[in-house]
């Protein structure tokens, strides 16, 4: 690769990490010539506040057919345990990604940890295996939580791990805000299933699910609230994995979350 690609694609990254992740237009704009029709710059989605004072709500604009936010509502919200939340989960069909999906990947790690990580999406490998957090990334942060003494199936300090999505977008595209806001009644029953102590916010997309904010360069390591949780939003590990000096971040970050649980 050349001088100048490395450059421009370090330049992107780094975009992407202040939250510079979405086109005002799905397709170039001649602006030299006059557009028949106004160019509408709004997304059909957009984030605001969660009026209860939870996860921050994601606002659909009104569609014909049934409510996908609604439908997901109600069959969450009759979940009684977790089995019953990912059969619940897995019989939703209002989310088009289940379509090209190979497995829902619902959850890892021992229900009831104090410390719950959401991360955004799967991947090829979690994809493939039904598991969150494999492969290189979840390598990197089982050797994270290690170092603070916790882990998968650690009994006495163990973690539990899930993501904003259980279905893998094509080609690993961050989630649309529709996709959030239709699987964020699921996401928020399961919270509350598995009741943890502090919640741990992996990246953008689980940070802006949960916060209603993005930027995780300024978010990280600085503690925030959500369903009446303390949260953390920390790096993604694939993320560390392109950029190794922020591992120094991720560490102090870890170490704010040991100090919280020990009170």
């Amino acid at each position: 690769m050349s001088d100048s690609a490395t450059y421009l694609r370090a330049l992107l990254e780094w975009q992407v990490e202040l939250g510079a992740t979405e086109a005002i237009c799905d397709a170039p704009l001649n602006r030299f010539e006059a557009p028949a029709a106004p160019v509408s710059l709004t997304r059909p989605a957009s984030t605001a506040p969660s009026p209860s004072g939870g996860a921050a709500a994601i606002v659909m604009q009104p569609h014909d057919g049934p409510d996908p936010v609604a439908q997901a509502r109600t069959a969450a919200a009759q979940a009684d345990d977790l089995a019953e939340l990912r059969a619940a989960m897995a019989a939703f069909d209002g989310c088009e990604l289940k379509k090209g999906a190979r497995n829902l990947v619902f959850a890892d790690g021992i229900p009831g940890a104090p410390v719950m990580i959401i991360g955004d999406s799967p991947g090829r490998n979690e994809d493939a295996a039904g598991k969150p957090f494999i492969g290189q990334a979840g390598q990197l942060l089982d050797r994270m939580f290690a170092a603070i003494g916790m882990g998968r199936e650690m009994a006495g300090s163990p973690i539990y791990i899930t993501n904003i999505l259980p279905w893998q977008p094509p080609g690993n595209r961050d989630p649309e805000p529709e996709e959030i806001a239709m699987m964020m009644p699921f996401v928020e029953r399961h919270i509350e299933l598995v009741a943890p102590k502090v919640l741990v916010a992996m990246g953008n997309v689980s940070c802006l699910a949960l916060l209603g904010k993005k930027g995780i360069t300024r978010l990280r390591g600085t503690w925030d609230t959500a369903l009446g949780l303390p949260v953390l939003p920390m790096f993604h590990p694939a993320y560390l994995l392109r950029n190794p000096a922020a591992k120094r971040d991720a560490w102090h970050d870890l170490l704010q979350l040991q100090a919280k649980l020990r009170g």
